[in-house]
């Protein structure tokens, strides 16, 4: 199982900060219970790190799932590996995507969770395979023929599902909630 940010939000009408990172301890009580095989792993989106990343960060390692800063880790079945690298937010944070893919040996596959999907126009510079993302929500609001009334920054020109950039297939998900 991978997430890729965006877990918290400040209350509205109030600033960011620890009051909105209090949101994150019903989330990651909602995700404790999930399973999977091969592990469960996070990164942050940059509303996490408007309010407060340590305190989401802990509660999400509490509840199984490694918030991936800049590091990638193996998962393993049988002769087979694959390398899960996560990177920090790049709105927000400090992504150093070559820290992150250093103990990856080449011609292995990897696969990166980033939460801004246009970051992908980077990631397809380095040996990445798959590329995960959220922060657009698919726009939050989309009328038919039209798409997307507006998007964030960074989430505009793979706002949305499958796309390829260069050799590098880049997956947006729309996430849930509001």
């Amino acid at each position: 199982i991978v997430l890729t940010g965006d877990f918290v939000s400040h209350p509205f009408g109030k600033p960011a900060g620890r009051e909105g990172a209090a949101y994150i301890h019903p989330c990651s009580e909602e995700l404790r219970p999930l399973r999977a095989d091969y592990g469960r792993f996070a990164v942050l989106g940059n509303h996490d790190h408007w309010n407060h990343p340590a305190t989401v960060r802990n509660a999400l390692d509490a509840a199984g799932f490694p918030v991936l800063i800049n590091q990638a880790v193996a998962l393993e079945k049988e002769n087979t590996r694959l390398w899960l690298a996560g990177v920090d937010d790049v709105m927000a944070g400090r992504p150093d995507l070559e820290k992150a893919l250093r103990r990856v040996p080449a011609g292995e596959v990897a696969l990166l969770l980033a939460h801004e999907p246009d970051f992908a126009d980077q990631a397809a510079k380095f040996p990445v395979d798959l590329q995960l993302s959220g922060h657009s929500h698919g726009g939050q609001v989309r009328l038919p023929g039209i798409g997307a009334l507006i998007l964030p920054p960074l989430a505009r020109k793979y706002p949305i599902g499958w796309n390829r950039v260069g050799n590098l297939q880049v997956y947006t998900n729309r996430g849930f909630g509001v």
